[in-house]
């Protein structure tokens, strides 16, 4: 069984016990119901992880060291999602699931055919949720990094801001182009898929995009969903690159 794992940021102190935050501390000793004593582990974020036991008091938990940190290289951002925020659970999902497979930034976009609308308050509420769902997907997969999961974006902005290396496709049914053999053939440095919310791009995002250089591309013979299509491409993509570590 994995060890139980807890997101706690740094910089972490060398001495003593390290503190979980509270809500970390809640999930340890009242979700799971872990006994002090139990080994856990938590990760920082940024490539930092440490083994040891659960101590607790009331409340309050800590993991006590029990070896040495160990530290995953950070790496520049090879692979990310564009994704048209999608509604109810499907974002939660769609964060999870990617960060489980490695993608390293997310952006949710706010496309016109987005059931889902945030704005004000409700976008930052929301774009934190997905932050604490990335956590523990990297809690859960063993993932030391966390990916970036930028807030809540229109097309406009995300491309007024973005200047990605490598090679950047939207998925649509009707390209001509295949990513697979568009990927043997590129062997980009990094990859970004664009994927669209339920009701897909409308003509003038899909015209947007392809003047900034965003290549319209198909994947297999059917028409996936939008918290598949991103997902899939995202394993194949990173199989076929060579990208699974």
């Amino acid at each position: 069984m994995a060890l139980p794992r807890f997101h706690v940021p740094g910089p972490w102190s060398p001495n003593g016990p390290l503190d979980l935050p509270e809500e970390a501390a809640h999930h340890a000793l009242r979700v799971l119901r872990l006994a002090p004593g139990t080994a856990i582990e938590v990760f920082d974020g940024e490539g930092a992880a440490l083994p040891g036991v659960l101590v607790a008091s009331g409340k309050r938990a800590a993991l006590e060291a029990r070896g040495e940190v160990r530290r995953t290289p950070l790496r520049e951002p090879r692979l990310t999602l564009v994704q048209g925020i999608a509604s109810g659970d499907k974002m939660d999902w769609i964060v999870e699931k990617a960060t489980e497979l490695g993608v390293d930034v997310v952006v949710p976009l706010a496309a016109r055919r987005s059931v889902l609308r945030l704005q004000g308050e409700r976008r930052e509420k929301r774009w934190r949720h997905w932050q604490r769902v990335a956590q523990a997907a990297c809690g859960q997969c063993g993932r030391d990094v966390l990916p970036e999961i930028l807030a809540p974006l229109a097309m406009g902005e995300w491309l007024a801001r973005s200047a990605a290396p490598g090679l950047s496709v939207v998925c649509h049914p009707e390209a001509e182009a295949s990513l697979l053999p568009l990927l043997r053939r590129a062997t980009p440095e990094a990859l970004t898929l664009w994927v669209g919310p339920e009701g897909g791009w409308d003509e003038e995002e899909l015209a947007l995009a392809q003047r900034h250089g965003v290549l319209p591309v198909r994947w297999g013979g059917h028409v996936l969903r939008t918290e598949t299509a991103g997902l899939a491409l995202a394993a194949a993509g990173s199989a076929v690159l060579g990208w699974n570590d």
